[in-house]
């Protein structure tokens, strides 16, 4: 289960390394999500976000979380 934080934080974290660094994760395409998947997420909170944005995106619900965008 995920705390309703998380998709705040989905829709405001940057990327912190790799190909698609300064990217909100919300925002890091869906290819690259599933190379996690197969490849294995990060361990603690950044794998656990990055997880959870795998399930929104694959599931097609992303429009849920970009009015959680701070401009």
């Amino acid at each position: 289960m995920f705390d309703k934080q998380d998709l705040i934080k989905i829709a405001n974290t940057q990327m912190p390394f790799g190909k698609y660094q300064g990217r909100k994760l919300i925002e890091l395409p869906e290819p690259y999500l599933v190379w996690f998947s197969r490849e294995g997420f990060p361990s603690g909170q950044l794998g656990g976000l990055l997880q959870l944005t795998y399930e929104i995106k694959v599931n097609g619900l992303e429009k849920l979380i970009y009015p959680l965008i701070k401009l």
